[in-house]
């Protein structure tokens, strides 16, 4: 089990150096840099900047070095610690993002928590009454969440929380509170906001994530080993909660690695629907002004999300299915 980890995290630095040099190029793609579109936004609003200006600001951020020795240089800045400072807000990107990390890490937990809370017995319960009122009700509503936008549902229930309740549903803290320190009242007036988004946000894992832990389950309970534990005399419930439920859950569990940074982001357009004050917004913000330096540091932030997600999957599949850890 131990080397079985170790392998998988010797290759995490590997990943990191590859997925670096796709997000630098990824961010450098749009033609121009932050200062063209810097200079363009200036026009829209009847300013205008010079071209020796301009120049002078390109040589300032580094924008007239080549492509790779800008990339050498933002990894020689991530390698210290120093996730480099960010051209439109003129603050260190690490600043920036420390600001959003708690709300964004405390909504994913609810959207992760939600999602398997509700999938895994729903698709148990839709599995063990195939065909009945039971499976109609969940299938009817997992058909909703898969064909429902997530950012649709949330502008449904938007309006609906306006037009009938006469209250509004967007952000995650009461006007008094946007600006508050840290204290008891304004941790109670977050969970009294976060339960929507996320919902809103976990809706559409949920219900995948229910159709496939179905899928599975019926799959398990065909077996002849199923057949045979129950012509023993087993319990059902115990039958099925011991041995095909553990094999189907195996599926759920890899999906995590693709989920975690879903969550982190909140969702990128659900977040700027109902604007919430987490990481999605200001990754959409810095790819729009083509804030390299930011965008590229949120984005290396996914990919190692990404590589931690799945390094717990791997875990987890191994801790649950001993077939993988003695595959050798």
């Amino acid at each position: 089990m131990l080397r079985f980890i170790m392998q998988r995290v010797l290759l995490m630095p590997v990943l990191l150096v590859v997925f670096s040099v796709i997000v630098f190029a990824l961010v450098q793609a749009p033609p121009g840099d932050f200062l063209t579109s810097y200079a363009a936004t200036l026009a829209s609003s009847g300013s205008s900047i010079g071209e020796t200006e301009l120049q002078a600001l390109r040589q300032t951020y580094g924008l007239d070095k080549p492509i790779y020795v800008q990339y050498l240089y933002w990894m020689g800045n991530l390698l210290r610690g120093d996730l480099g400072l960010s051209l439109e807000y003129q603050r260190p990107n690490a600043e920036l993002i420390g600001e959003r990390l708690v709300l964004t890490l405390a909504l994913a937990a609810f959207s992760f928590i939600f999602t398997w809370i509700i999938a895994i017995p729903a698709g148990i319960l839709s599995a063990r009454h195939q065909h009945g009122p039971i499976d109609y009700f969940f299938t009817f509503f997992n058909y909703i969440g898969v064909a429902i936008p997530n950012f649709m549902l949330a502008l449904i229930l938007m309006w609906l929380g306006f037009s009938v309740l006469g209250i509004s549903v967007t952000g995650l803290f009461s006007p008094e509170f946007e600006q508050a320190p840290w204290n008891l009242a304004r941790v109670a007036d977050l969970m009294k906001h976060m339960w929507l988004p996320a919902i809103v946000i976990g809706i559409s894992g949920t219900a995948r994530l229910t159709r496939v832990m179905r899928a599975n389950l019926l799959d398990e309970l065909n077996k002849l080993y199923v057949v045979t534990a129950r012509a023993k005399g087993m319990s059902e419930w115990k039958l099925v909660l011991k041995y095909p439920v553990r094999l189907a859950i195996n599926p759920l569990i890899s999906t995590i690695g693709w989920y975690l940074p879903q969550l982190f982001s909140g969702s990128l357009i659900v977040a700027t629907v109902m604007n919430l004050p987490n990481i999605g917004p200001l990754l959409l913000r810095s790819l729009i002004s083509q804030d390299m330096y930011l965008a590229g540091s949120l984005l290396l932030i996914y990919a190692f999300l990404t590589i931690i997600g799945t390094l717990l999957s791997d875990i987890l599949l191994a801790l649950a299915d001993p077939r993988i850890r003695m595959r050798g």
